[in-house]
């Protein structure tokens, strides 16, 4: 069986505004589940693809710190 993850994930966002975004992500963290890292990840893909370099950077050296503790 082959599911498009990244598609779903995408149809299932597409429209929606910041606040209903920080739900989806504060949500899926919240549930600890681990079928919802699949979907978290194709967020992190798109910001990655959409963000400049300096917002990359950014964001490892967030990651870089929170993985240090």
């Amino acid at each position: 069986m082959n599911f498009n993850i990244r598609g779903a994930v995408i149809h299932n966002i597409t429209g929606n505004s910041t606040n209903q975004l920080e739900a989806t992500i504060v949500d899926a963290i919240q549930s600890g589940e681990e079928k919802i890292l699949p979907g978290l990840g194709v967020l992190l893909e798109v910001f990655w693809n959409n963000a400049s370099e300096q917002q990359k950077h950014e964001l490892l050296d967030v990651l870089e710190n929170g993985v240090k503790k």
